[in-house]
């Protein structure tokens, strides 16, 4: 049996020399790196053929790694996240201490909270937060499953996490988006 805490030790080897890994999330396979390495992120977007305008998810392991990446954060952000029964991805304005080419045009940046204990002890380790795109090529359907993942993606990164590779995940995270003038809209449920 593989264990976690090796597979955070290879995968945070990679993150912190610049690479690209392929791991399990709480919701689909993504691909990931350090949410503040501007080179990094562009080899994501690379590999994904995937247009910088077209943002990416970070995840984040807590309140205090938030607080890191935006000054203010709406109070219902807290209730949503406290009341959602499955992985919900919040879009929030004005992030600071992450590569620029993950930030949106209109300033925003999309998160999620995660459970996963992989992502919340390789973060942990990293002290950053993680990128994380599903791992498809931009256009493809989404992976529901490692057995799923083409083999360019597989090929593309310099690390792929030996943990739940039978895992099947039936759907992404919703989406809401919270603006710090306290509008909500879902953009995916």
């Amino acid at each position: 049996m593989v264990s976690i805490n090796i597979e955070i030790h290879n995968a945070y080897e990679v993150i912190k020399n610049g690479g690209i890994i392929l791991y399990p999330t709480d919701t689909v396979w993504g691909i990931g790196c350090d949410a503040s390495n501007e080179e990094a992120v562009a080899k994501i977007y690379a590999l994904k053929q995937r247009e910088e305008s077209k943002s990416m998810i970070c995840l984040m392991n807590g309140e205090k790694m938030m607080y890191h990446v935006f000054a203010k954060i709406p109070e219902v952000a807290w209730e949503i996240l406290d009341h959602s029964e499955r992985p919900t991805t919040l879009i929030l304005d004005q992030p600071k201490n992450v590569a620029k080419n993950i930030i949106a045009e209109d300033n925003t940046l999309a998160i999620r909270i995660v459970k996963d204990p992989f992502c919340f002890k390789l973060m942990e380790r990293m002290k950053r937060p993680l990128v994380s795109t599903s791992a498809n090529i931009s256009g493809n359907a989404t992976p529901m499953n490692f057995k799923e993942i083409s083999p360019e993606i597989i090929k593309g990164v310099d690390y792929v996490v030996n943990l739940h590779h039978d895992k099947v995940c039936k759907k992404p995270s919703a989406i809401i988006k919270l603006t710090l003038d306290c509008q909500v809209k879902v953009i995916r449920k």
